[in-house]
Order: structure tokens, then C-alpha cells, then sequence
């Protein structure tokens, strides 16, 4: 795709908008491991309370969780994956399963089918013909009001 047949605004860049560092990721990795609370994501992250307590407004402000109060006393509120934020499952899964692939000799986490114990893969496939697609298999439209 040329610059001239791209679109101004893709994809892409509205979802580096919504997780756009680090810490935002990795709060979202949390949430997949099952982390609710404040002081749980604090402890694992390693992460200063203000950044944290950023990072997690924003995704409860972008839909990504959701707050719920556990406690009336004190009051206490955890956070949940939404719907929006459990679509972002495969995305870092796939991030995961690349840096096993180009970053580690000894990647830390096998991911596994609960009901059935079989390894995990993460493909592209075609919804018509259902063949695995690379990179040089797929071809780019820009939908109509989205060009430049």
C-alpha cells in the first residue's frame, strides 16, 4: 500500500492511541492472568502507584475494564475486562508468542487448550477458504470514506 492509497487514520494507530506503552500492556497482560485489584497489579508490576493508577483510568475511561467495588469499608474497587478488553486477548498473545519466537532461547509460559490439553496457535486465516496467510497472501483495501 502507498502513502497516496492509505488512509489518513488506520487501525493501528487508534489501538497504539488506546495501549500506547509499557505499562499498559502489561497491566492488560494482568487482567489475563486474572488480576483484579490495585495492590495485586502494583506487587506484580513493580510499577510506581501513579503511573498504575494512571494507566488504569485510562482503560476503565476507554472501555477496556470496568471498575467494581468489592469493599464499602474501607471502599474498595477492582477491575474487570470487558468485552472490548477481552478482544485484546489474541493481540497479546500474538505479541507473546513473537517474542518467544525472536526474543528468548527459553520462552517462560506454554499456552495450552484447557478442555483438552493441545497447544495453543495463533494463525491468520481466510474466512472463505480457511488456508493460513503470511504476510504476502494478504492484499489492503481502503474502505470508502477512509481515503486520504
Amino acid at each position: 500500500m502507498t502513502d497516496s492509497t492509505r488512509p489518513h487514520r488506520d487501525s493501528v494507530e487508534a489501538a497504539v492511541a488506546l495501549i500506547p506503552d509499557r505499562w499498559t500492556f502489561l497491566v492488560l497482560r494482568e487482567c489475563f492472568f486474572g488480576v483484579r485489584r490495585f495492590a495485586e497489579f502494583h506487587r506484580n508490576l513493580g510499577v510506581a502507584r501513579n503511573i498504575l493508577s494512571d494507566r488504569l483510568d485510562k482503560l476503565v475511561h476507554s472501555g477496556v475494564l470496568e471498575r467494581h467495588r468489592y469493599s464499602d469499608r474501607p471502599p474498595r474497587e477492582e477491575y474487570r475486562l470487558t468485552a472490548k478488553g477481552d478482544d485484546l486477548y489474541g493481540i497479546v498473545v500474538a505479541l507473546m508468542y513473537w517474542a518467544d519466537r525472536w526474543l528468548t532461547d527459553d520462552p517462560p509460559l506454554t499456552l495450552s487448550h484447557h478442555a483438552d490439553g493441545g497447544a495453543v496457535e495463533q494463525v491468520l486465516r481466510c474466512a472463505t477458504c480457511g488456508k493460513e496467510l503470511g504476510i504476502h497472501d494478504v492484499t489492503y483495501h481502503v474502505n470508502a470514506g477512509h481515503d486520504r
